[in-house]
Formats: structure tokens, C-alpha cells, sequence
């Protein structure tokens, strides 16, 4: 379906010059002298590859209608995800990629969205947070014990995040999947 260049959102797939992109990143520019337009990051489906595209706010781009379905991830194949659908039970392979720096934040049975257009996926959602174990911590130093001061921690994934002084090596933590930040301690 068509739509106006200045409703396009990061998440939408549109199709662009025979290709089909998932949009990243936009932003509507003002300048000073002319018309605004919108500047969209996007990235190829098939190849990955990334672009940044220039429309006028007016200009119309091509919205593909996506589908969402639940998934449960069984295990990584090489550059393939192996997700299990949660109602026929038959195994889906879906490109990594997909996922981007948040692959990291996979575990068994974690379900999972997948956007399809036309039965191809096109993007992976990973739920908003994860529980995770902290594996290193820095100690506190002293006199640090404002609230508003967090110091540096490795999780059991290997991610690293900042988390508040009380947080300790071998506590469960529960972190956003999006940035890493910490939300809180995970319940018992």
C-alpha cells in the first residue's frame, strides 16, 4: 500500500528501486530554505546491506503489510537461527542477522516475533527484557554511594552494562534486550 514519505517509522519494510528494505532509522530534516524532507536509514533484506535514502515529505513509498507470528528458539546453525513454530512445531530458519547486536540475548526457549511478508521473514523481536547472571563486577570504591552512580559489569552472555554499587558477581539481573541497560534484580 502506498504511503506519504513522512509516515514511514523505523521497523516498516517498504519496498524501494525493485528491492524490499527494513527501515532502521528516520528523521524529518527542516532546513532553513526549501522543503523538509525525510532522511531513512534502511537495510537490504536479501543482501543486508545498508542505505540512506532522501525523500520529499510528500513523495509516496511502497508499504509492505507484515505479518507477525510467535516463535520459540531452539538453537543457533551456523548464520541461521532455528526457531520452532509454537503451533505446527516445525522447525524455521531465519538469518541472524535479522537480529543485528541482539542475538546475544537469545536463550532456549526464549519466544520470539518474527515479522513475515508474504511467508519470508523479515525481522526478529526479542522480548523487552532478559534475566541474566552478572559473571564480573567491578568492587565499589569507596565513597561512591551516590544513587545516581553505577559502575561497570560483564553478564553471562558477555555483554557489558552498568549497574548500581549493591549489584554483586553471581546476582541475577534483569536487563532491556534493545541497550543492555539494567532495569532491576531478578526475582527469586
Amino acid at each position: 500500500m502506498k504511503q506519504q514519505a513522512n509516515q514511514i517509522r523505523a521497523g516498516q519494510v517498504i519496498e524501494h528501486a525493485g528491492r524490499r528494505w527494513t527501515v532502521l532509522k528516520q528523521q524529518i530534516i527542516t532546513p532553513g530554505k526549501g522543503g523538509a524532507f525525510i532522511q531513512v536509514e534502511m537495510r537490504d533484506l536479501r543482501s543486508g546491506n545498508k542505505t540512506n535514502e532522501r525523500w520529499r515529505t510528500a513523495d509516496t513509498v511502497e508499504r509492505l503489510l507484515t505479518e507477525e507470528k510467535e516463535f520459540s528458539y531452539s538453537y543457533t546453525d551456523g548464520p541461521n537461527l532455528v526457531l520452532l513454530d509454537n503451533e505446527t512445531f516445525e522447525q524455521v530458519f531465519v538469518p541472524a542477522a535479522l537480529l543485528g547486536d541482539a542475538v546475544s540475548f537469545l536463550q532456549d526457549n526464549m519466544t520470539v516475533t518474527v515479522d513475515l511478508v508474504e511467508g519470508e521473514p523479515v525481522a526478529v523481536h526479542l522480548p523487552p527484557t532478559a534475566v541474566l547472571e552478572v559473571v564480573e563486577a567491578d568492587p565499589v570504591v569507596r565513597g561512591q554511594t551516590a544513587a545516581s552512580s553505577y559502575k561497570p559489569a560483564r553478564l553471562s552472555n558477555g555483554v557489558r552494562t552498568m549497574v548500581p554499587p549493591f549489584i554483586e558477581k553471581g546476582e541475577r539481573i534483569v536487563v532491556r534486550t534493545d541497550d543492555a541497560s539494567y532495569v532491576e534484580r531478578a526475582k527469586a
